[in-house]
């Protein structure tokens, strides 16, 4: 692959070249020149796009994608594809399949399903055997075949034993662990936030306490062994309160926040429509932005499309029996664009490489061609069209966004939207 990236602006805040606008070179794979106006003796290929921008390829630590167990939800192939042409160059798969990525030969499965991919998939090996919480699943064996974590997708460790052991487990080989914090008994048969608009609708609710008990919990175990936790998807204000509490102690935690939950409340519950019905619920316009505040001010690390596709049937269903879940990849930028700012929306797509040890590159020469090309500027509203996924249950139709991603440079492919 040789190629002349034209009239890009970088933005990336460990780069000489930050906030420039320049040509870039590419060849084998990694950035040959930056300038302005590079010569093209040799007749490479050019890219050009209205008011491109570029950065380190984007990073998204929660995807599931159905397989194996559920390809009419969504397949390896096709789900990496959407995760390119929506400028993601890395994702984490959660174990959100049957069977379960609890073994070594799960997590070598999915890796192999991705070689040919210019989206790398990192997988996310399950914390106990089938996501069951019963049992420590073979985290050493799964590190070792490329697992990047562990961790029960959206299942709670009700056991506080079992997080205390994995989390010293665990240190032996700096794994990290993720705990989904809500507790279930809290939760109940709640399936909204609850709140104002749980009542008005007759909706069973979800207290915050479910969520923020279960931190507390968690984070008291991790002071007690050390180690390193992360804490996905947080929804509420005083959850963010209790994380900053526990890194300004010192403890080894992170955290991150939905898409979701950042820009949309319970309030679009009003119509029983079951493409809002994710987990943890929507939360008041209180805690959407205790959550941008804890996203602007560092205490939230990293932001997630949590991209869940649910097949037709498990959606079109009553709300309290239809399955919990969004898609998100083919949004994540563009939503993220209508309540941040461009610097911060970076920045916490490509953090997430760090906490979960991937290589980052930054932009220079010499580096690896690892890129994220999108437009910040532009109003456009996110209709089916928009969607590449196989499922169409998003959170995001009909809405009026901000930007667009116009796909990835990485593992010597170009991917456009």
């Amino acid at each position: 692959m040789k190629l002349i990236i034209r009239e890009a602006k970088i933005i990336d805040t460990k780069s000489p070249f930050h906030n420039q606008t320049v040509d870039i070179l590419i060849a084998d794979g990694f950035i040959k020149k930056i300038g302005s106006k590079l010569a093209n003796p040799d007749q490479f290929e050019e890219i050009t796009q209205d008011n491109l921008h570029i950065s380190q390829g984007w990073f998204d630590s929660s995807v599931s994608l159905g397989e194996p167990g559920f390809e009419d939800r969504e397949t390896i192939a096709n789900g990496l594809k959407v995760a390119a042409k929506s400028g993601f160059t890395g994702i984490a798969l959660q174990p959100n399949s049957f069977p379960v990525i609890d073994n070594q030969s799960q997590v070598l499965f999915v890796k192999n399903k991705a070689l040919q991919s210019a989206t790398e998939l990192f997988p996310i090996g399950a914390l106990t055997k089938g996501s069951e919480g019963k049992d420590m699943a073979e985290l050493f064996d799964m590190k070792n075949a490329g697992a990047v974590a562990f961790g029960d997708y959206n299942k709670s460790q009700a056991n506080a034993n079992m997080l205390k052991i994995a989390l010293q487990y665990v240190q032996d080989f700096d794994g990290l662990v993720i705990a989904y914090p809500q507790d279930e008994m809290l939760k109940g048969h709640g399936v909204v936030n609850e709140g104002i608009v749980s009542t008005r609708l007759g909706l069973k609710g979800i207290p915050n306490l479910a969520e923020e008990l279960q931190i507390a919990r968690n984070l008291f175990l991790l002071e007690y062994t050390g180690g390193k936790l992360h804490i996905p998807t947080i929804s509420t204000a005083k959850s963010v309160a209790l994380i900053s509490e526990a890194k300004a102690k010192g403890l080894a935690v992170t955290c991150s926040v939905s898409v979701h939950h950042l820009v949309l409340t319970d309030e679009k519950l009003e119509q029983f429509d079951t493409r809002y019905k994710v987990t943890p619920p929507l939360r008041t316009e209180t805690d959407r932005k205790a959550l941008l505040e804890g996203v602007n001010n560092g205490t939230i690390d990293m932001i997630t499309s949590d991209h869940n596709p649910i097949d037709i049937e498990h959606k079109k269903m009553e709300f309290d029996a239809a399955k919990d879940g969004t898609i998100g990849l083919e949004s994540a930028f563009a939503a993220l664009m209508t309540v941040l700012p461009l610097e911060t929306v970076i920045n916490k797509l490509t953090a997430g490489k760090n906490i979960f040890k991937i290589e980052s590159n930054t932009i220079q020469e010499g580096s690896k061609a690892n890129l994220s090309l999108f437009n910040p500027e532009g109003e456009v509203v996110f209709t089916k069209k928009s969607i590449v996924s196989k499922s169409l249950n998003s959170a995001f139709l009909g809405l009026t966004l901000k930007g667009k991603a116009y796909g990835i440079i990485n593992q010597e492919q170009i991917i456009l939207a």
